[in-house]
């Protein structure tokens, strides 16, 4: 017989249950708060050049990855890293906060309103680097490994479902009578809002403690980078995220392209953001499948071809004109892609990490790959001189390359 679905919900402890919720919350602010959508559509509208457009992205994920190594070495000796969490959780509310705020009473000032703008953009990443290890540690411990596949795929389908309500809400706004800047300041506001909410219910978590270990220090971390680059599971691993990160050039550009070149009114974003999350829902659930059954290296293989689709793809509907709606299996194909990504990462990289140095593989890892990640901002630059559809290009044969080297990675992870 099957389960009723609270009988599934009932099937989660406590600690279980609040990351699942605070998981729900993030993915409501990212609806809100999509950098390459929403945020790169308010850029836009301020007149920004493509390399600003190509840096939002580029400051939202490698400034998040590249302070990964400092806190890898401040965290290790900790037996619990919750507090960390907590900490780097209240600075980014409150950067969420000046955020909407600059939005509101700045944007009269574009050149003063991106630069506020970009450098709370920035504080926020690297506090959610802080944020992102002691995460890692704490779901590492209370969700067994053979438990997260349904753990993150939980979170994933329900917060896909909800993060689709915020993109609906996002295309009401962009439509409405509200005028610019307010639409996007109630949109960033209201992104607050979420984020705060799912920061703080994880802060509720019970976090077992970590047996005691020695601090080494940072330059101890750094100087055990080379050791962990002799695993060559991890190895292999580095290689297909650097060429991931890569080809994530063109992932600002997706929506600027819609609103500079193939000039559709700017509440399409909306319904990006619909396509985004809409397909949330539905790729989890076969993603979720994938892992229980063929493991985190078939879903990142998979999830490699539906990313190198997307920019194809693009530049065939602005090139055969085949309209605003078409356009949307772009950012269908990228939120397959995304679930597949965000589900099979972790998973691997969790796997392949001896626990006694997870701290260090994923410190190592995201300050490496957060490096390369960079890459929208050369990205700006190419479309800057020679247009959108050479960058598309350069995305589409690096997801290629990853395809090509996932042959190389854990079978058993």
């Amino acid at each position: 017989m099957s389960r009723r679905p609270m009988d599934r919900w009932h099937g989660w402890d406590r600690d279980e249950r609040l990351g699942i919720l605070n998981g729900w919350g993030v993915f409501v602010g990212d609806g809100f708060l999509n950098v390459t959508v929403v945020i790169s559509g308010f850029a836009s509208r301020l007149g920004a050049p493509n390399w600003v457009i190509g840096l939002l992205p580029a400051i939202a994920g490698g400034g998040w990855m590249l302070p990964q190594l400092l806190v890898a070495a401040r965290v290790r000796s900790l037996p619990h890293k919750l507090p960390v969490y907590r900490s780097a959780a209240t600075i980014r509310t409150l950067t969420y906060v000046a955020m909407a705020l600059i939005a509101a009473f700045l944007a009269d000032q574009p050149a003063l309103c991106l630069t506020l703008f970009v450098l709370a953009m920035l504080l926020n990443s690297l506090a959610s680097g802080v944020a992102g290890l002691p995460f890692l540690e704490v779901v590492s411990k209370i969700v067994s490994a053979e438990r997260r596949p349904r753990f993150f795929g939980t979170r994933n389908l329900y917060g896909g479902l909800l993060a689709f309500g915020a993109g609906l809400l996002v295309r009401w706004i962009l439509g409405s009578d509200l005028q610019f800047p307010l639409n996007y300041a109630l949109i960033f506001g209201l992104g607050a809002a979420a984020y705060t909410y799912g920061y703080w219910i994880f802060g509720r978590v019970t976090e077992p403690p970590d047996p005691p270990q020695e601090a080494q220090g940072f330059r101890a971390e750094f100087r055990a980078i080379p050791e962990t680059l002799r695993d060559p599971h991890f190895r292999a691993f580095l290689t297909v995220r650097l060429l991931l990160a890569g080809a994530s050039m063109s992932d600002p550009f997706f929506a600027v392209y819609a609103l500079r070149v193939l000039d559709f009114p700017p509440a399409i974003l909306g319904a990006f953001v619909m396509a985004l999350t809409g397909a949330a829902p539905l790729s989890n659930i076969v993603w979720q499948r994938v892992a229980e059954r063929k493991g985190s290296r078939r879903i990142i293989r998979y999830a490699s071809v539906f990313y190198g689709l997307a920019p194809l793809y693009a530049a065939m509907v602005g090139l055969l004109g085949l309209g605003k709606w078409a356009y949307l299996g772009v950012f269908l194909l990228t939120s397959v892609a995304a679930q597949g990504f965000n589900l099979g990462h972790t998973n691997h990289l969790l796997n392949i990490a001896p626990p006694n140095a997870r701290s260090r593989y994923i410190g190592t890892l995201n300050t490496l790959v957060g490096a390369a990640l960079f890459t929208p901002v050369l990205g700006g630059l190419i479309a800057d001189r020679f247009g959108y559809l050479p960058v598309f290009a350069i995305s589409l044969l690096l997801c290629a390359g990853a395809w090509w080297q996932c042959g190389k990675l854990r079978r058993d992870a």
